[in-house]
């Protein structure tokens, strides 16, 4: 599944369009990762365990949506965004969402 920001791939057509995708997860913040995050904020530095958890929230939000295009017959997303939200105390959805198309 080729996946792009933009309108467009370089080097290949849009030969059909599918419509909109999305996927999305709702993650909750550690125990761990808090106290961590605790202490940073005392002597500053990157959040790291924020920042995995973000990462594995964005890997799944991209499958799901990828998993929805496939199911579609497209073989790309264009037009990728993605957009967050608080949804309880301590909890957040990462939401992914583009263009389902096909190119050559």
């Amino acid at each position: 599944m080729l996946i792009s920001n933009t309108q467009e791939i370089p080097g290949k057509t849009v030969v059909e369009f599918f419509g909109v995708v999305s996927g999305s997860t709702v993650r909750a913040k550690h125990i761990g990762r808090d106290i961590a995050a605790g202490l940073k904020n005392v002597v500053g530095g990157e959040l790291r365990g924020y920042t995995e958890l973000l990462a594995e929230a964005r890997g799944e939000a991209i499958r799901r949506m990828s998993y929805q295009a496939e199911e579609m017959g497209a073989n790309a997303i264009v037009n990728v965004r993605f957009a967050t939200s608080s949804v309880a105390q301590g909890a957040a959805e990462l939401f992914a969402y583009g263009t389902a198309v096909r190119v050559e």
